[in-house]
């Protein structure tokens, strides 16, 4: 055999060996154990770490195609209530601006399941919005789109701009009595003074001696309150109500209202 010949054989066996080494290296993986042929736990210090079953798609770390977003309450198991999507149908009938905001958990007694942000009722905005139960909501919406936002066209001729509250949702009991607030509950609003559109702020403390109107505008509002809530109390009932209107929805035997 020719020299030339033999060294072409030589080379073309060099070249097959070669080649089937070079697919021995790789692999496929064994997909009957699901085992992936390429590392995907392995990451460097300059890539996001990624931890379970993020590891296998780091460039969406939430997996929204696939999966609920891990740092979001599911919604099986959360389903609201009857009453509570029908106070929220309520609400939106009243105008009232507001969000669903998650369920409070304040240790202990203090919380409210469904609580809602109210940011304004109508074009009377509340500052700043006020967390409270629907429950809440819908009554305080109630008493300012029937009470006092008329009463304060008839004596100064102007809508309300503004309720300006000092306290919602806060976890804290009653001074001096170890009761839970209602406050705790999601079921009171203090208000502080009410802005009118003209410009003039009605500050809820008591009025002076010749503030007519004021005192007029004042002592009607809270008396009608009454009609919506279970308990009204400002001014002249004691020192911790000197300066606001506290008012909540606090179910008590045989309908008994406190206003004072």
């Amino acid at each position: 055999m020719p020299q030339a010949q033999r060294l072409r054989r030589l080379a073309l066996r060099f070249a097959l060996l070669a080649a089937v080494g070079a697919v021995s290296a790789c692999t496929s993986g064994d997909v009957f154990s699901l085992e992936p042929a390429v590392d995907v736990g392995t990451q460097t210090a300059t890539v996001p770490q990624y931890s379970g079953m993020q590891t296998l798609v780091p460039s969406n770390p939430y997996m929204t195609a696939a999966y609920p977003r891990m740092d979001e309450p599911f919604a099986e198991g959360n389903v609201m209530p009857t009453e509570e999507v029908q106070c929220r149908d309520d609400l939106k009938s009243l105008g009232v601006s507001y969000s669903d905001v998650a369920p409070i958990q304040d240790g202990g007694q203090c919380g409210i399941a469904y609580p809602v942000k109210v940011a304004a009722i109508g074009n009377v905005e509340m500052k700043p919005a006020a967390t409270l139960t629907c429950a809440m909501a819908a009554s305080f919406a109630t008493w300012t789109r029937s009470e006092l936002v008329p009463a304060a066209r008839l004596r100064y001729f102007s809508g309300v701009k503004a309720i300006h509250q000092g306290s919602s949702y806060s976890c804290r009991r009653i001074r001096g009595e170890g009761v839970l607030s209602e406050h705790g509950k999601g079921n009171a609003l203090d208000v502080m003074s009410i802005e009118l559109n003209s410009g003039k702020e009605i500050d809820v403390r008591k009025p002076g001696l010749f503030a007519f109107r004021e005192r007029s505008l004042l002592n009607t509002v809270r008396a009608d309150g009454c009609s919506y809530f279970t308990t009204v109390l400002g001014p002249g009932y004691n020192y911790d109500h000197r300066n606001h209107f506290h008012f909540d929805i606090k179910n008590r035997r045989n309908g008994y209202r406190a206003c004072r």
